[in-house]
């Protein structure tokens, strides 16, 4: 039986310790989506570390807003940068070397992890990559994008139990259940391009539930 509070508790020293081997003093630099991974990623760490070392990051693009990632850097009290990366999106798109829709798709993830590491060589930081287990177990992510990064405090919890952790942490409710969206262009919910719910994906990972035919695609397994 998963406990949310053990978890939490385990996770928290987690990041102490990985800090502590690998950039004792850094700060944690968090890509703020305004999801509830990185939001929870980033309460975590302002646990872990201290909310002096933690730096969230917005980075949108085009039409695209924050998402709501001021107000989470504001409830917890984590320094917020704003690096809209319109501009480098645009410049691609101005070199038009035949870009396929994939790459086109991927572009701004790739650009946003680029960023992240501009900025933690800046800020003595380490890049926190916020995917979780059920995103990894169907490869649902950038490579060299979001699923890039220093250190992944989450890579071994399905979208059910991130929820959860979540919720220990006392995060409200309207972050922490937010519908999963990725943030493409053109972007819908998660579970519409996938075609199936997180939930029942997480079920099969966790053995609970066989999977139907071309339900589950197999994945990399957490490190």
């Amino acid at each position: 039986m998963f406990n949310a509070e053990k978890t939490k508790d385990a996770l928290v020293q987690w990041i102490r310790d990985w800090f502590e081997r690998n950039g004792k003093g850094c700060n944690a630099i968090i890509g703020l989506s305004g999801g509830k991974d990185s939001t929870i990623v980033a309460a975590l760490c302002a646990e872990a570390l201290g909310k002096e070392r933690v730096i969230g990051v917005s980075m949108p693009d085009g039409c695209q807003g924050e998402n709501d990632a001021d107000k989470i850097a504001a409830y917890l009290g984590i320094r917020y940068i704003v690096a809209p990366i319109t501009a480098i999106t645009s410049a691609f798109h101005e070199t038009d070397l035949g870009w396929s829709h994939q790459a086109t798709l991927n572009l701004p993830p790739r650009i946003r992890m680029a960023m992240l590491y501009a900025i933690s060589q800046s800020n003595n930081g380490r890049v926190s990559c916020n995917c979780n287990l059920s995103e990894d177990w169907i490869g649902y992510s950038t490579r060299w994008g979001d699923d890039s990064g220093d250190f992944r405090p989450i890579s071994g919890l399905t979208v059910t139990e991130v929820r959860q952790i979540g919720y220990v942490l006392g995060l409200p409710s309207q972050w922490v259940d937010k519908t999963p969206d990725d943030g493409l262009p053109g972007s819908s919910p998660d579970e519409v391009k996938i075609g199936f719910s997180y939930e029942t994906l997480d079920r099969y990972i966790r053995g609970q539930q066989e999977p139907e035919p071309e339900t589950v695609t197999s994945g990399r397994a957490p490190p």
